[in-house]
């Protein structure tokens, strides 16, 4: 069966039955979701060699686009998945890997940051996620490149400590794709995958407001979470090319096709100018 048909069949017999009550009750498609997994959309863009479907970012954005149509939670949750799957299948393991292609695996992205209590209450920034009542803002270049989460080893283990805003499916993915300030390099940051049933992650009562209805955006805290060491995605402060050539292009393409529209021109995603842009940051 195709990604196309399957996707035909899920929409029809799961996503569209329920998404008025996803949207107005707020309840996470979690159905969804399962039936995503199911039918190997969730495993889509993971290679064939793990039982993905080996396909990329154009399958993607279909998905995405047909999907938004009938249930902007369920698009959302989508867009962020695929966004952190494109990073997890560079650098993650091949357990994980085998687990998103099985359909098993919901992961997310956990990178947006700000710099006061009273600003991240209020901003909407990460996730491919619309405000209420239809506003779309995209993340700042400083929420994503400079992080101020914290990384620091102990042998085999990693202690983060961070607080990540607008966290789309917070507390129903299976992981996260979190980024702090490197371990030792010099400039940069650093990615990690860090499992939803990690000690001492946890998901406070949900901002009303902010997202779809029923993506269920909110905050992630790390206070701090340990992770092993080998759940670096990449080296250590190499993750800013990844955020830069990865994280960004599947985001903005993802969004552009959940929002129904072309992709916003107000975020500058070159390489060039997101450098220049981090560097001043990291020296401010």
């Amino acid at each position: 069966m195709s990604y196309r048909t399957a996707l035909s069949e899920v929409l029809t017999s799961v996503i569209e039955p329920a998404a008025e009550a996803t949207g107005i009750e707020g309840r996470f498609p979690r159905g969804a979701v399962t039936a995503l997994g199911r039918a190997g959309l969730l495993g889509l863009t993971v290679c064939t060699e793990f039982g993905g479907g080996g396909r990329g970012l154009p399958e993607a954005v279909e998905v995405v686009a047909r999907t938004a149509r009938v249930c902007p939670a369920t698009a959302a949750v989508l867009q962020s998945h695929y966004t952190a799957v494109a990073v997890i299948e560079s650098y993650g393991s091949p357990w994980v890997r085998g687990e998103i292609a099985a359909g098993r695996h919901l992961s997310s992205l956990a990178l947006a940051e700000t710099g006061t209590e009273t600003e991240k209450e209020k901003e909407m920034d990460v996730g491919g996620v619309a405000a209420q009542g239809g506003a779309d803002r995209q993340p700042t270049q400083d929420q994503l490149l400079v992080p101020r989460s914290t990384a620091a080893r102990s042998g085999d283990v990693a202690a983060l400590r961070g607080r990540k805003n607008q966290v789309v499916a917070a507390g129903e993915a299976d992981s996260y794709v979190w980024s702090s300030r490197p371990l030792a390099a010099p400039d940069g940051l650093t990615l990690w995958v860090v499992p939803a049933h990690a000690p001492d992650l946890f998901v406070p009562a949900r901002p009303g407001g902010v997202g779809p209805g029923g993506s269920a955006t909110s905050t992630v805290l790390a206070d701090p979470v340990l992770v092993p060491a080998d759940a670096m995605l990449g080296g250590d402060g190499t993750g800013l090319d990844t955020v830069l050539r990865t994280v960004l292009p599947w985001l903005l393409e993802l969004r552009a096709a959940g929002a129904g529209a072309l992709r916003p021109p107000a975020v500058d995603v070159s390489v060039g100018a997101a450098r220049r842009h981090a560097g001043s940051l990291a020296s401010s």
